[in-house]
């Protein structure tokens, strides 16, 4: 063989190993709608992923940021927009809308009964169960500084961080899927 072949082979070979070794049985997901059912959704997958025993990280993004937000806390300190934002957007997961079909709550209000008549977990309870299988949930902090919220109103979620969008790109890099809901 020439050289310069062996060395593009070489070089292939080493771009290769690279990239099996890059990719892990992970999932990683990008949370941006706030609205129940690409909640539910996300958080169906989620939890089916780890039952495939991959690691998951969901990115919570803009809007659905809100559905993080535990109704039972309140912080101070915040600006004129941050309380309009907290008064505006929904306040955890419980008070989500449905994408379609919302109705002034009547659809969703349907969709929850049968939900609950067919045995299927609710958006709190998904996020238990999530929680409980060690889904790890990174929020972006662009978005909660954006809309003034701040950690200490998020729920109490076992694997829960606050970074950047540079966390879910390295996440995103060595994951065999990525999801965008």
């Amino acid at each position: 063989m020439d050289m310069e072949f062996e060395k593009q082979l070489e070089e292939l070979k080493k771009k290769v190993g690279k990239l099996e070794k890059g990719r892990k049985d992970k999932m990683t997901l990008v949370v941006f709608s706030g609205e129940l059912d690409k909640l539910m959704a996300a958080m169906i997958i989620a939890t089916g992923a780890t039952a495939m025993d991959m690691e998951v990280k969901l990115f919570f993004t803009f809007w659905a940021t809100a559905a993080l937000r535990d109704p039972k806390k309140s912080v101070k300190g915040k600006t004129f927009m941050s309380k309009m934002f907290g008064f505006m957007l929904p306040k955890g997961a419980k008070k989500v809308k449905l994408s379609n079909m919302n109705m002034g709550g009547m659809g969703k209000a349907m969709l929850e009964g049968l939900m609950k008549k067919k045995g299927v977990k609710s958006l709190p309870e998904l996020f238990q169960a999530a929680g409980e299988l060690g889904v790890e949930i990174n929020v972006c902090e662009m978005s909660m500084d954006l809309m003034g919220f701040k950690k200490e109103e998020l729920i109490d979620y076992p694997k829960l961080n606050i970074c950047g969008v540079g966390t879910f790109l390295s996440d995103a890099e060595e994951s065999k899927i990525q999801l965008f809901i």
